[in-house]
């Protein structure tokens, strides 16, 4: 690991002299997403692709790397080049694997650079109309008085639902049992029939079940309410102080990136993310755009890891 440290110092080094020296971009830039085609998190890659590659003087190649829950493709730029030719849209997974996988093939900190949080956006806490519960205090209540009665589904084990609930339990002391599925698809199917009682997920496919009555909605987990859903409170507004627990996505290099390059693409990719088509590509997606700084995105991975890290080993939580 020391020999690759310093190997990897000489090379970036190295490079940003080179990239003081000459223009950058040359060539197409590759944007790896950890995912299968059609999701989110290529949703949004292609969006910025577009945009970044219209002004940036090159093409930016979007290169899907689906498997392994986001470690494939994440280890790719990981072990590519620090050259700003390889970046990475890692997605909230990549704060929640270092507590999952005890023994990924990367560093979650140390191995990359951060460039920018290009958006976050809140999931919502549903329940069976079944539920007699309208607000997260009657809810948390009901689980007090029904200890281990109560059931939720997730997507899976270690997904954002499943520890979103975790941290929900954990902060109410309130026992709820899990039932994690091969998906949401399937978890959504059982949470209609009543055969789950709530699930924590990502609103907008919810919203036509909650527009119906099949549904209802009982909060929101950022810090603030979500633009999808704006007349829910938050969690932490209806008395849950201090929870949250969101979806994001974001822009890293390879570690060792020479710092004019880093410096370069910031400045594209929040230009891209500033352009006023941006907020109405992303906002169907349940998303507000962030666009922070290197530092900022950095300080946000630390404290998710240690967040996420901490629920799973108090609910000793292991990967399907």
């Amino acid at each position: 690991m020391k020999v690759r440290k310093i190997v990897m110092a000489s090379v970036g080094l190295a490079l940003c002299a080179s990239a003081l020296a000459q223009p950058y971009p040359t060539r197409p830039i590759r944007l790896i997403v950890p995912y299968p085609p059609g999701g989110a998190t290529d949703i949004i890659a292609r969006g910025i692709a577009e945009k970044v590659g219209q002004t940036i003087g090159q093409p930016v190649v979007v290169d899907n790397r689906g498997g392994g829950g986001q470690i494939i493709g994440t280890d790719l730029v990981a072990k590519a080049a620090p050259n700003g030719y390889t970046i990475l849209l890692p997605s909230v997974t990549h704060s929640i694997n270092p507590g999952l996988q005890p023994k990924l093939p990367y560093d979650t900190i140390r191995d990359f650079a951060p460039i920018t949080l290009v958006a976050s956006g809140a999931t919502v806490l549903v329940v069976h109309p079944s539920v007699p519960a309208r607000s997260t205090k009657e809810l948390i209540a009901l689980a007090k008085a029904r200890p281990g009665q109560l059931i939720y589904g997730s997507s899976g084990n270690g997904s954002g639902g499943h520890l979103a609930t975790e941290l929900f339990k954990a902060m109410t002391d309130t026992e709820i049992t899990h039932v994690p599925y091969k998906g949401n698809g399937p978890a959504t199917i059982d949470l209609l029939a009543g055969q789950v009682n709530l699930m924590f997920t990502s609103p907008l496919p919810m919203l036509p079940h909650i527009k119906s009555g099949k549904l209802r909605a009982l909060a929101t987990t950022g810090t603030q309410r979500s633009s999808a859903m704006p007349d829910l409170p938050t969690i932490a507004e209806a008395g849950l102080a201090g929870y949250e627990a969101t979806l994001w996505y974001g822009i890293v290099a390879p570690a060792g990136t020479p710092e004019p390059i880093i410096a370069l693409l910031h400045k594209h990719l929040v230009a891209a993310l500033r352009q006023p088509d941006m907020k109405e590509r992303f906002g169907p997606l349940g998303l507000d755009i962030v666009a922070s700084t290197p530092h900022e995105f950095l300080t946000h991975i630390q404290r998710e890891t240690t967040k996420w890290t901490k629920v799973i080993r108090q609910s000793d939580i292991r990967p399907d």
